[in-house]
Formats: structure tokens, C-alpha cells, sequence
């Protein structure tokens, strides 16, 4: 493999290729499930018919005239770079963002590596004694993020791939309304798009994850519920009724002192998860909800958001 003939076929640049080459070596990947059983797979991982179609369409079949040697590589590598990270919970990219306009082996190029690696991941999840419908539950924000992705017009993705390294893992697991995601002495908690978010429905997988890390992770040891996220910015405050779902579950936080993170824009995360768009114009955003009507004022208004980081004790 010469890297640099591999990034320029990939079109993507000759550091991101030797960082794939680097940390997968020559550690063991996973195979596909078999084609004829795809379909079902997908359907548990909640993946949408018009996503489903896709990835089928684009399968990885060893004649497919869509798979050329330069991607056969990376998607060997890169679920060989997840597969030696497994049970590891940080953040960690699987490999280049691809064009995507090249069509479906390219579009779903991580998806394809994340299916490989189902059963090795929910084989993690049975050594720990974590219950098969914790596990479909965890593993199906893979359709949810797709989804997601299809409506932002293929603007998400980036975002997404690395995140859903955390699942394929055994890093994060969605108990109830919320994800947790193991590490250090805290459970950091993420807020998936997936109704509204009550404090009777926070407060009970609050509950449930304070009896799951103990009994499935029990040398693992936390102290304090964390959560990093524009959602705990205090300017929200400012915007939205006091007993609204969002100021609520702010409050349950203490805020450590602010530093502006490298590399992360609270404004784009907050257009992303919001709206679900990049693009367009503030004039044209809907405002059916408080919180849209909080993020299109503030910033009408020439303010920004902030990326906050909080946790509460366990």
C-alpha cells in the first residue's frame, strides 16, 4: 500500500491514510454479515427503507465494479482501527470524511464497518452480562443518525461516524431517554432526538444507569453524571420559560468555569441538532418550538452560543 498513491485515488490527504495505516496495523478486522441476512440487520438497527436501499445497493460484494482496491482498504482498516479500540471510550474517528457524491460505497463506505462489527460489539456486551435489548436499543442510533443525516442533505455525516465509534465499541449505551457514555470517574450523558426531554423521563434513566455501570462495569468507578453541550449554556436562560424541559435539566448541572473548546463551534452544533441544517438562512428557520425561538433570536440578535461543561454527583 503507498499512501500517497491511496490518498490521491481516495482524494482525501496522505496524513489522514497513514493515520488509518498507523493505528490499525496489522490487527484483525471483522468480516460483513452475509448479504441475505443484511436486510433484517438493518431493520433492528432502525435504518430506514430509503437508507436500507442504499447500503444495499452499495454492498461490498467481492465483484462489485464500486469497490475499488483503494476502498476494499480502508474499510478493512478502518474496522480493524475500531475493532483494536474495543472497549475504549473516547472519541475517535474512524478514518477520512470521503466525497460522497461518488455514490453508495463511498456514502456508506463507515456504515458498511460499523455493520462488521455488530457482532463483535454485542459479543462485548454478552461478556459484560448487558441484555440483548440494551444492546439493539444502543446500536440502532445508527438509523437514527442516518436519518438525520439524509434530512441535513449528507451535511451530518462527518459528525456522526466518529460518534457512532462509541457504540460500536461498548463505549455509550442509551438507557431510556438518555445515552451514557462510560470514562473516568464520570458518566458523560448525551441527549439523543428522541422526545421530549421530561425530568420524570431524565430522573429514570438517570436511575437506571446508576444500577447498570456497577453491575455490568463493576471495576469501574464514577462519582458524578457530566454532560459538555451548548443545552448548558446560561444564555438559554435568558430566552426560555423557566419551567420548560431544557432550563430544567440545565439546572441539575454545575457549571465548571468556561474554556473555549478547540476545534468545536457551539453555534454550528446547535443549528445542527436544532434545525438539522447548516444552511439556511435565520429568516427561514422554523420557530414552531421555545428552543427554536431562543436559538433564532439569540443569534439574530448578533449573539453566540457557548459550549458548556457541568456534571452533578452520582
Amino acid at each position: 500500500m503507498d499512501p500517497h498513491d491511496t490518498a490521491a485515488r481516495l482524494g482525501v490527504p496522505v496524513e489522514e491514510v497513514d493515520r488509518v495505516h498507523r493505528l490499525a496495523g496489522d490487527r484483525p478486522s471483522a468480516p460483513l454479515p452475509a448479504k441475505s441476512d443484511a436486510p433484517a440487520i438493518l431493520d433492528r438497527l432502525a435504518v430506514r427503507p430509503d437508507d436500507a436501499a442504499e447500503i444495499m445497493a452499495g454492498w461490498p460484494d467481492h465483484d462489485s465494479p464500486l469497490w475499488t482496491p483503494e476502498l476494499r482498504w480502508l474499510l478493512d482498516r478502518s474496522t480493524a482501527l475500531v475493532r483494536a479500540d474495543l472497549g475504549g471510550h473516547a472519541w475517535l474517528p474512524p478514518g477520512p470524511e470521503l466525497p460522497r457524491d461518488r455514490g453508495p460505497a463511498w456514502r456508506h463506505l463507515y456504515v458498511y464497518a460499523y455493520l462488521a462489527l455488530v457482532d463483535v460489539v454485542v459479543g462485548y456486551h454478552r461478556d459484560h452480562g448487558i441484555p440483548d435489548a440494551v444492546s439493539w436499543t444502543t446500536l440502532a442510533d445508527l438509523g437514527r443518525n442516518l436519518a438525520v443525516d439524509r434530512r441535513m442533505h449528507r451535511e451530518g455525516w462527518p459528525v456522526m461516524q466518529s460518534w457512532l465509534t462509541l457504540h460500536a465499541r461498548g463505549g455509550v449505551y442509551e438507557l431510556g431517554r438518555l445515552q451514557h457514555q462510560r470514562g473516568g470517574t464520570a458518566i458523560g450523558l448525551h441527549v439523543p432526538e428522541s422526545g421530549p426531554l421530561t425530568p420524570e423521563s431524565v430522573t429514570a434513566s438517570l436511575d437506571e444507569a446508576r444500577a447498570f455501570f456497577p453491575r455490568h462495569f463493576p471495576d469501574e468507578h464514577y462519582t458524578a453524571f457530566s454532560c459538555g453541550s451548548w443545552l448548558l449554556d446560561p444564555q438559554l436562560l435568558e430566552y426560555l420559560p423557566a419551567d420548560s424541559n431544557i432550563v430544567r435539566f440545565q439546572r441539575r448541572f454545575e457549571l465548571e468555569p468556561y474554556e473555549e473548546p478547540e476545534g468545536l463551534d457551539a453555534d454550528v452544533e446547535a443549528l445542527r441538532f436544532v434545525f438539522r441544517t447548516l444552511t439556511t438562512p435565520l429568516d427561514r428557520l422554523p420557530q414552531r418550538t421555545s428552543l427554536q425561538r431562543a436559538v433564532v433570536g439569540h443569534f439574530k440578535a448578533g449573539g453566540h452560543l457557548h459550549w458548556r461543561s457541568g456534571r452533578f454527583p452520582l
